[in-house]
Protein backbone atom coordinates (compact mmCIF):
# COMPACT_ATOMS: atom_id res chain seq x y z
CA UNK A 1 0.00 0.00 0.00
CA UNK A 2 1.21 3.33 -0.91
CA UNK A 3 0.92 6.43 1.48
CA UNK A 4 0.65 10.01 1.30
CA UNK A 5 2.23 12.48 3.14
CA UNK A 6 -0.47 13.08 5.84
CA UNK A 7 -1.67 9.47 6.09
CA UNK A 8 -0.68 6.04 4.41
CA UNK A 9 -2.83 5.46 3.24
CA UNK A 10 -9.74 -9.11 -16.67
CA UNK A 11 -11.86 -8.49 -17.51
CA UNK A 12 -15.19 -8.48 -16.89
CA UNK A 13 -15.45 -10.31 -13.40
CA UNK A 14 -16.94 -13.93 -13.40
CA UNK A 15 -20.30 -14.98 -11.88
CA UNK A 16 -18.22 -16.58 -9.07
CA UNK A 17 -16.32 -14.16 -8.41
CA UNK A 18 -19.49 -11.40 -8.11
CA UNK A 19 -21.05 -13.66 -5.58
CA UNK A 20 -17.99 -14.37 -3.68
CA UNK A 21 -17.64 -10.35 -3.21
CA UNK A 22 -21.54 -10.39 -2.32
CA UNK A 23 -20.33 -13.01 0.60
CA UNK A 24 -17.44 -10.98 2.10
CA UNK A 25 -19.75 -7.99 2.34
CA UNK A 26 -22.77 -9.79 3.94
CA UNK A 27 -21.49 -12.19 5.70
CA UNK A 28 -22.13 -15.79 4.54
CA UNK A 29 -25.85 -16.03 5.45
CA UNK A 30 -27.29 -18.66 2.95
CA UNK A 31 -24.01 -21.29 3.54
CA UNK A 32 -22.53 -20.31 -0.03
CA UNK A 33 -19.84 -23.48 -0.02
CA UNK A 34 -18.83 -23.40 -4.16
CA UNK A 35 -15.47 -24.10 -4.33
CA UNK A 36 -14.80 -21.46 -6.91
CA UNK A 37 -15.28 -19.00 -3.82
CA UNK A 38 -12.12 -20.57 -2.06
CA UNK A 39 -9.68 -20.83 -4.88
CA UNK A 40 -9.60 -17.36 -6.42
CA UNK A 41 -6.21 -15.81 -5.75
CA UNK A 42 -6.34 -12.16 -4.52
CA UNK A 43 -3.35 -9.67 -6.22
CA UNK A 44 -2.78 -6.45 -5.43
CA UNK A 45 -0.39 -6.05 -8.62
CA UNK A 46 -1.92 -3.33 -10.49
CA UNK A 47 -3.19 -3.69 -14.04
CA UNK A 48 -1.12 -2.38 -16.81
CA UNK A 49 -1.16 -2.33 -20.19
CA UNK A 50 1.43 -2.75 -22.86
CA UNK A 51 2.42 1.43 -22.49
CA UNK A 52 2.94 0.80 -18.76
CA UNK A 53 -0.07 2.30 -17.83
CA UNK A 54 -0.66 1.52 -14.20
CA UNK A 55 -4.23 1.55 -12.77
CA UNK A 56 -4.80 2.03 -8.78
CA UNK A 57 -7.70 3.40 -6.45
CA UNK A 58 -7.46 6.11 -5.39
CA UNK A 59 -8.98 6.12 -1.04
CA UNK A 60 -9.70 9.95 0.04
CA UNK A 61 -9.92 9.77 4.20
CA UNK A 62 -11.77 12.49 6.15
CA UNK A 63 -10.23 11.69 9.22
CA UNK A 64 -6.53 13.73 9.80
CA UNK A 65 -4.92 11.78 12.12
CA UNK A 66 -1.19 10.44 12.19
CA UNK A 67 -1.26 6.75 13.49
CA UNK A 68 -0.67 4.66 10.41
CA UNK A 69 -2.67 1.89 11.29
CA UNK A 70 -5.64 3.70 11.59
CA UNK A 71 -5.11 5.68 8.28
CA UNK A 72 -3.96 2.44 6.43
CA UNK A 73 -7.57 0.42 8.11
CA UNK A 74 -9.89 1.49 5.23
CA UNK A 75 -7.25 0.51 2.30
CA UNK A 76 -6.03 -1.93 4.11
CA UNK A 77 -9.26 -3.42 3.81
CA UNK A 78 -9.94 -3.33 0.08
CA UNK A 79 -6.83 -4.95 -0.84
CA UNK A 80 -7.70 -7.61 1.61
CA UNK A 81 -10.95 -8.04 1.06
CA UNK A 82 -10.72 -7.14 -2.67
CA UNK A 83 -6.96 -7.67 -3.95
CA UNK A 84 -7.03 -3.70 -5.32
CA UNK A 85 -4.09 -1.92 -5.48
CA UNK A 86 -4.80 1.07 -3.15
CA UNK A 87 -3.09 4.62 -2.26
CA UNK A 88 -5.01 6.62 0.26
CA UNK A 89 -4.63 9.97 1.35
CA UNK A 90 -6.56 11.69 3.84
CA UNK A 91 -7.60 15.85 4.12
CA UNK A 92 -5.64 17.76 6.17
CA UNK A 93 -6.98 19.69 9.60
CA UNK A 94 -9.81 17.04 10.56
CA UNK A 95 -8.79 15.00 13.50
CA UNK A 96 -12.57 14.58 14.19
CA UNK A 97 -13.25 13.54 10.86
CA UNK A 98 -16.81 14.62 9.12
CA UNK A 99 -19.65 14.52 12.20
CA UNK A 100 -22.39 17.28 10.94
CA UNK A 101 -23.06 20.05 8.59
CA UNK A 102 -20.44 22.51 9.16
CA UNK A 103 -17.21 19.84 9.25
CA UNK A 104 -18.91 18.31 5.79
CA UNK A 105 -19.13 22.33 4.45
CA UNK A 106 -15.16 22.28 5.64
CA UNK A 107 -14.21 19.34 4.08
CA UNK A 108 -15.71 19.69 0.86
CA UNK A 109 -12.80 21.41 -1.01
CA UNK A 110 -10.16 19.38 0.84
CA UNK A 111 -11.80 16.63 -0.95
CA UNK A 112 -11.89 18.11 -4.34
CA UNK A 113 -8.66 19.20 -4.35
CA UNK A 114 -7.20 16.22 -3.10
CA UNK A 115 -8.53 14.04 -5.58
CA UNK A 116 -8.06 16.47 -8.27
CA UNK A 117 -4.35 15.54 -7.62
CA UNK A 118 -4.37 11.83 -6.85
CA UNK A 119 -6.36 11.38 -10.37
CA UNK A 120 -2.58 13.41 -11.59
CA UNK A 121 -0.90 11.22 -9.88
CA UNK A 122 -2.46 8.33 -11.84
CA UNK A 123 -5.52 7.41 -10.27
CA UNK A 124 -8.13 5.72 -12.41
CA UNK A 125 -10.87 5.41 -9.69
CA UNK A 126 -11.06 7.62 -6.64
CA UNK A 127 -13.10 6.15 -3.85
CA UNK A 128 -14.47 8.68 -1.26
CA UNK A 129 -14.41 6.72 2.25
CA UNK A 130 -17.15 8.58 3.99
CA UNK A 131 -20.72 7.11 4.46
CA UNK A 132 -22.08 10.95 4.02
CA UNK A 133 -20.94 11.02 0.47
CA UNK A 134 -19.24 14.56 1.13
CA UNK A 135 -18.12 16.29 -2.61
CA UNK A 136 -18.78 13.47 -4.49
CA UNK A 137 -20.78 16.16 -7.10
CA UNK A 138 -18.48 18.62 -7.03
CA UNK A 139 -14.91 15.88 -7.19
CA UNK A 140 -17.75 14.34 -10.00
CA UNK A 141 -17.82 17.50 -12.14
CA UNK A 142 -13.73 18.41 -11.64
CA UNK A 143 -11.84 14.96 -12.21
CA UNK A 144 -12.67 12.65 -15.06
CA UNK A 145 -11.82 9.29 -13.64
CA UNK A 146 -15.31 7.24 -11.62
CA UNK A 147 -15.50 8.68 -8.02
CA UNK A 148 -17.42 6.17 -6.00
CA UNK A 149 -18.78 7.35 -2.51
CA UNK A 150 -19.16 5.12 0.52
CA UNK A 151 -22.80 5.81 1.42
CA UNK A 152 -24.65 5.62 -1.83
CA UNK A 153 -22.54 1.68 -2.22
CA UNK A 154 -23.53 1.01 1.27
CA UNK A 155 -27.04 2.09 0.46
CA UNK A 156 -27.35 0.27 -2.56
CA UNK A 157 -25.57 -2.96 -1.87
CA UNK A 158 -27.86 -3.03 1.29
CA UNK A 159 -31.42 -2.67 -1.28
CA UNK A 160 -30.16 -5.69 -3.38
CA UNK A 161 -30.92 -7.52 -0.09
CA UNK A 162 -34.61 -6.77 -0.54
CA UNK A 163 -35.16 -6.83 3.19
CA UNK A 164 -35.56 -4.15 6.20
CA UNK A 165 -32.98 -1.92 6.93
CA UNK A 166 -31.68 -0.54 10.06
CA UNK A 167 -28.81 2.17 9.59
CA UNK A 168 -26.05 2.59 12.43
CA UNK A 169 -24.44 5.91 12.54
CA UNK A 170 -22.64 8.48 14.53
CA UNK A 171 -24.85 11.81 13.35
CA UNK A 172 -28.43 12.88 14.58
CA UNK A 173 -29.77 11.35 11.42
CA UNK A 174 -28.70 9.29 8.81
CA UNK A 175 -26.76 10.64 6.21
CA UNK A 176 -29.40 12.21 3.20
CA UNK A 177 -27.94 9.84 0.23
CA UNK A 178 -28.58 6.74 2.89
CA UNK A 179 -32.22 7.67 3.77
CA UNK A 180 -32.67 8.67 0.22
CA UNK A 181 -31.87 6.00 -1.73
CA UNK A 182 -33.35 3.37 0.71
CA UNK A 183 -36.43 4.83 1.15
CA UNK A 184 -39.20 2.65 2.50
CA UNK A 185 -36.91 0.09 3.15
CA UNK A 186 -35.43 2.03 6.08
CA UNK A 187 -36.96 0.48 9.07
CA UNK A 188 -34.83 2.94 11.64
CA UNK A 189 -31.68 4.58 12.06
CA UNK A 190 -29.74 4.97 15.41
CA UNK A 191 -26.59 6.16 16.91
CA UNK A 192 -24.59 4.89 19.90
CA UNK A 193 -24.95 6.22 23.00
CA UNK A 194 -21.81 8.63 23.89
CA UNK A 195 -20.95 8.90 20.42
CA UNK A 196 -20.31 11.40 18.24
CA UNK A 197 -17.51 11.64 16.15
CA UNK A 198 -15.43 8.99 14.36
CA UNK A 199 -12.99 8.98 17.94
CA UNK A 200 -15.50 8.03 20.19
CA UNK A 201 -15.86 5.05 18.80
CA UNK A 202 -12.08 3.65 18.91
CA UNK A 203 -12.48 3.36 22.91
CA UNK A 204 -13.99 -0.03 24.76
CA UNK A 205 -16.70 2.07 25.74
CA UNK A 206 -17.73 3.25 22.15
CA UNK A 207 -16.90 -0.35 20.65
CA UNK A 208 -19.55 -1.54 23.32
CA UNK A 209 -22.14 1.13 23.03
CA UNK A 210 -21.79 0.29 19.01
CA UNK A 211 -23.18 -3.16 19.67
CA UNK A 212 -25.76 -2.45 22.26
CA UNK A 213 -27.41 -0.24 19.18
CA UNK A 214 -27.00 -2.44 16.58
CA UNK A 215 -28.71 -5.17 19.24
CA UNK A 216 -31.97 -2.06 19.36
CA UNK A 217 -31.80 -2.17 15.50
CA UNK A 218 -32.76 -5.72 15.36
CA UNK A 219 -35.57 -5.29 18.34
CA UNK A 220 -37.35 -2.52 15.36
CA UNK A 221 -37.51 -5.53 12.33
CA UNK A 222 -34.56 -4.65 10.92
CA UNK A 223 -32.66 -8.04 8.71
CA UNK A 224 -30.02 -5.91 7.09
CA UNK A 225 -27.90 -3.72 9.03
CA UNK A 226 -26.18 -0.80 7.09
CA UNK A 227 -23.01 1.01 8.39
CA UNK A 228 -23.77 5.45 8.12
CA UNK A 229 -20.03 5.90 9.21
CA UNK A 230 -16.88 4.13 8.03
CA UNK A 231 -15.59 4.51 11.58
CA UNK A 232 -16.93 1.35 12.35
CA UNK A 233 -14.79 -0.48 9.63
CA UNK A 234 -12.01 0.70 12.00
CA UNK A 235 -13.10 -0.83 14.92
CA UNK A 236 -14.17 -4.19 12.80
CA UNK A 237 -17.74 -3.74 13.77
CA UNK A 238 -18.75 -5.53 11.53
CA UNK A 239 -17.08 -9.29 11.75
CA UNK A 240 -18.37 -8.81 15.89
CA UNK A 241 -22.40 -8.19 14.53
CA UNK A 242 -22.26 -10.58 11.89
CA UNK A 243 -20.93 -13.37 14.64
CA UNK A 244 -22.57 -12.48 17.77
CA UNK A 245 -25.49 -11.38 16.24
CA UNK A 246 -26.29 -13.05 13.14
CA UNK A 247 -26.85 -10.44 10.89
CA UNK A 248 -25.88 -9.77 7.07
CA UNK A 249 -23.94 -6.18 7.56
CA UNK A 250 -23.12 -3.99 4.97
CA UNK A 251 -19.70 -2.10 6.48
CA UNK A 252 -19.39 0.86 3.92
CA UNK A 253 -16.19 0.25 3.20
CA UNK A 254 -16.75 -3.10 1.88
CA UNK A 255 -19.46 -1.72 0.09
CA UNK A 256 -17.41 0.91 -1.77
CA UNK A 257 -14.71 -1.86 -2.56
CA UNK A 258 -17.20 -3.85 -4.13
CA UNK A 259 -17.96 -1.06 -6.60
CA UNK A 260 -14.29 -0.17 -7.08
CA UNK A 261 -13.47 -3.68 -7.30
CA UNK A 262 -16.20 -4.31 -10.18
CA UNK A 263 -15.05 -1.09 -12.60
CA UNK A 264 -11.50 -1.49 -11.79
CA UNK A 265 -11.80 -5.48 -13.20
CA UNK A 266 -13.03 -3.51 -16.52
CA UNK A 267 -10.66 -0.83 -17.01
CA UNK A 268 -8.66 -2.58 -19.58
CA UNK A 269 -11.85 -2.40 -21.85
CA UNK A 270 -13.31 0.66 -20.66
CA UNK A 271 -10.43 3.31 -20.80
CA UNK A 272 -10.43 5.39 -23.91
CA UNK A 273 -7.12 4.68 -26.01
CA UNK A 274 -4.68 7.84 -25.87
Amino acid sequence: MKSGLLCSEHKGPSLFLVVENMVRLFGNEYNITNPALTSHTKSTKASENEEGWEAMIGVIRVLTTEDTKVLEQHGKLLEETYGLPVVSKCIPDQPLGIYDGETEAIAVPKIVELGKRMESEGCTVLVISCAADPAIGPLRDSVSVPVIGAGSAAAYAALSMGRPVGVLGITEEAPAVIRDLLGDKLVRYTRPEGVTNTTDLMTPAGREKAVEAARSLLDAGTKVIVFACTGFSTIGLAAVLRSELHVPVVDAVEAEGLFASHYYKQLDDVREPN
